[in-house]
């Protein structure tokens, strides 16, 4: 039971971050709070499917350069997965950027 409650505080916090990342950033856009939260549900698994078949090191959730291009390429692959979000490029590489200063800042996992 802990283990999903970390993962549902994860979504929530990354869906929030999301949100507000829309607001802030010029090329990444969300519509809706639901599209943020499909959209962190989307870049949860992706980020998970990159985990089990390449390791944690290169997990968007590793720290590092590795890990900061591989939350932009996922951050920029969940454009073409949920509809009404748009992400160019660069938007993707500062929503990264953003992400991780939040993921320093703000615990995402119980303690």
């Amino acid at each position: 039971m802990g283990q999903w409650l970390k993962h549902l505080v994860r979504l929530v916090v990354s869906a929030i971050v999301l949100m507000f990342i829309s607001f802030l950033i010029p090329g990444f856009a969300t519509v809706t709070f639901w599209t943020a939260l499909l959209a962190a549900a989307v870049i949860t698994v992706l980020g998970w499917l990159i985990e089990v078949i390449l390791g944690r090191a290169v997990s968007p959730y590793a720290r590092g350069i590795v890990g900061f291009l591989v939350s932009a390429v996922v951050i920029y692959a969940t454009k073409f997965i949920v509809p009404g979000m748009t992400v160019t490029i660069a938007g993707a590489l500062l929503a990264a950027l953003v992400i991780g200063l939040v993921d320093m800042f703000v615990p995402t996992t119980l303690r």
